[in-house]
């Protein structure tokens, strides 16, 4: 893996079960998220409450600090 390729939970060694995940919301379709540190760094990884078997994204401290800050000046609302 190059630098500037985003790893996967695979590629850092995480195990997603074994993460503490904290939800946004509730039912099926809300958003989970877990802080991990691995590679020297701090990575937040998100997925799909209603299906932890699906892929998990990856972000890093500044991809993370964007996507909060979007969400907090709205940037979101329409989406969907």
């Amino acid at each position: 893996m190059t630098r500037h390729e985003k790893p996967t939970v695979e590629e850092l060694g995480l195990d997603p079960a074994a993460q503490r995940w904290k939800r946004s919301g509730v039912g099926d379709e809300a958003i989970e998220v877990a802080f991990a540190d691995a590679d020297g760094e701090r990575w937040v990884l998100m997925r799909l409450a209603g299906d932890p078997a699906a892929p998990v994204h990856v972000f890093n401290r500044h991809e993370w600090e964007c996507f909060v800050d979007g969400a907090k000046r709205g940037e979101f609302d329409d989406a969907g």
